[in-house]
């Protein structure tokens, strides 16, 4: 019986694998292996075990605590992320986790202010999110006239332009702002038509308020709540494909781009 935040999922399977091969090769290792003659053959299952327990646990070592691909299926993080982009996540920015458990082994780091951050949804821990870190632990957070105030501070931000492109079969038309979180500037969408959604919140401590860089097209921490610590997977750093589905080719002035 898994634990309410523990699933089935690619992790899972992987793990498993790495525990199946791994002790098939090591009972044959250990047990058949002395007893084989020189000219003998190991049985296939053997064979299976010991050529594939190597490649399954690297990989299974590298997405648990080096690098995850994602892709994005939505358009709350429009225009840092579009619908269609496949990033990569750095894993242990925020510190080394046990595969499939996600316990914390080795504290590396907690995210900052601006973190483009991926994690599991609340709600649905079996669902991964992403969105940008907003509030730390202990902030209070206000959102209103579609302006963002941390700890009574109002974050600077100015008009770029106009944002109009069409994100899942929807069509987004929006205001196209530059925002500074501290140290952080990056660019939000703002639609003055939509109704305001005022708010305000103050961050318990363990946990992270996120919202959607596309303001008035994202269901975040405005709608469901605070991330836990616990929950956190990993920091959004690179764009390594993006494909357009309008085109059905790959966005190529996408490729490389960094995250920030």
């Amino acid at each position: 019986m898994f634990a309410p935040d523990v699933h089935f999922d690619f992790a899972a399977a992987l793990l498993l694998a790495a525990v199946v091969t791994g002790v098939g090769w090591l009972i044959d290792a250990k047990l058949f292996a002395p007893r084989r003659t020189a000219q003998a053959e190991p049985g296939k299952w053997a064979e299976f075990c010991r050529s594939f327990f190597p490649v399954i646990l690297i990989v299974l070592l590298l997405r648990s605590f080096l690098v995850e691909p994602f892709r994005i299926p939505s358009g709350s993080m429009i225009p840092t992320l579009e619908v269609g982009d496949f990033i990569l996540v750095n894993k242990f920015a925020y510190g080394l986790r046990m595969p499939v458990f996600h316990n914390l082994l080795v504290p590396l780091g907690e995210p900052e202010r601006g973190d483009v951050m991926v994690f599991r949804y609340p709600r649905d821990p079996s669902k991964d999110f992403i969105k940008r870190v907003i509030g730390l632990p202990g902030d209070s957070v206000t959102y209103r006239d579609k302006t963002l105030y941390i700890n009574g501070e109002k974050m600077s931000r100015e008009v770029s332009g106009y944002y109009s492109a069409d994100a899942a079969g929807r069509k987004v038309i929006a205001e196209e702002m530059i925002e500074q979180l501290g140290d952080v500037e990056h660019r939000i969408l703002v639609s003055p038509h939509r109704p305001n959604d005022d708010a305000e919140f103050t961050v318990p401590e363990g946990h992270y308020f996120m919202m959607g860089d596309n303001r008035d097209g994202s269901e975040d921490s405005r709608a469901w709540g605070f991330v836990p610590e616990r929950n956190l997977v990993g920091k959004a750093f690179f764009i390594w494909m993006s494909w357009d589905g309008r085109k059905n080719r790959p966005a190529l002035d996408r490729i490389g781009n960094t995250i920030r």
